[in-house]
């Protein structure tokens, strides 16, 4: 089955960066960023003149791409442990951690089909079918999944039907072609693809705060680094990543 397609091996990774211009940034960015991340890229060059030279995946990749010495200048995850597992490391520096963004976790179908909307009743509206979701272990999306399932109490009545992907966007895709009856993702995810829509909201009490935090690579020499970074918490930056169903921080 096939994944998003920016999801790459090392190889892959550091053939593309090779291919950059010197004076771009090189960013690994959670596939989940990707739609609002582009616009945001856009408005950098627009600014700077500078080009950004994305790389989207999962977050877990992309952190062990960064401990592999992948070389990029910034990474953005999709939770707060991955960063957490590259600074105790030494793999960020420390004083450029920023926390950019929220977002919400949902429950998606197809568009066209109107579904029970009561989350405590998802068992039944998933029937014999399956539900996709990030994969729990690794993939933040799948993680935050798991927490709000357990803490509803229905993982247990679902979980032979889940399918796991590497990636969250993977995940809104088995949805959107059909795959899938039902999917776990972001509101952001479900904002960025017409073929879904959102069935429910799980509460913010049923996971872990959704939060994206962002650093410069301690490898990095990139003189550009820190200005990117300061924009992406610019104002311009924060109604670019609203507009495209990310969530304020308090």
């Amino acid at each position: 089955m096939k994944t998003l397609k920016s999801i790459v091996t090392a190889t892959a990774i550091i053939a593309s960066i090779g291919t950059a211009h010197a004076d771009s940034i090189s960013v690994f960015a959670a596939a989940s960023m990707k739609t609002a991340l582009d616009q945001i890229d856009t408005a950098w060059k627009t600014k700077s003149g500078k080009d950004v030279v994305a790389t989207y995946g999962s977050t877990a990749t992309l952190a062990k791409q960064v401990e592999e010495a992948a070389p990029a200048d910034i990474f953005i995850s999709a939770d707060l442990k991955w960063m957490d597992e590259l600074a105790s490391k030494n793999l960020i520096k420390p004083d450029s951690r920023k926390n950019l963004t929220g977002n919400t976790l949902v429950l998606v179908a197809s568009a066209s089909v109107k579904l029970d909307s009561k989350i405590e009743n998802l068992a039944q509206t998933l029937g014999d079918e399956k539900i996709a979701l990030g994969d729990i272990k690794s993939v933040p999306a799948g993680k935050y999944a798991k927490a709000a399932l357990d803490s509803l109490n229905l993982w247990s009545a679902v979980e032979s039907h889940v399918v796991m992907q590497d990636n969250v966007r993977s995940a809104l895709a088995l949805v959107a072609k059909g795959e899938a009856k039902l999917g776990i993702v972001y509101g952001s995810d479900a904002k960025a693809e017409p073929k879904v829509g959102v069935v429910a909201t799980f509460p913010e009490t049923s996971h872990p705060k959704i939060i994206y935090p962002a650093a410069i690579i301690a490898a990095s020499t990139n003189p550009d680094d820190q200005a990117y970074l300061d924009f992406l918490t610019s104002k311009d930056a924060q109604l670019i990543f609203q507009a495209n169903g990310f969530t304020l921080l308090e």
